[in-house]
């Protein structure tokens, strides 16, 4: 894990939800840096620089994509 680099920072702990799941849906090895801790006490947020997902390098291409997938808006077609 120490080869593991931060790709994207969460304020709450809600909003890593669906992306737990799609990052196992596609086995994926991940983890959420300060998870425990601000799901505890989220006023911690700013001061340890939120939830921070963190996967390997080789990953950062098909997780930023999953990331995009998730910052645009629904498209009903």
């Amino acid at each position: 894990m120490e080869s593991f680099k931060t790709i994207a920072i969460f304020n709450y702990d809600y909003e890593i939800v669906i992306l737990k799941h799609l990052l196992e849906q596609e086995e994926i090895p991940y983890f959420f840096e300060n998870e425990i801790t601000l799901s505890v006490v989220p006023f911690y947020s700013a001061p340890l620089g939120g939830i921070k997902l963190k996967v390997h390098p080789n990953d950062f291409e098909q997780v930023q994509e999953i990331l995009d997938n998730l910052n645009n808006p629904l498209r009903i077609v």
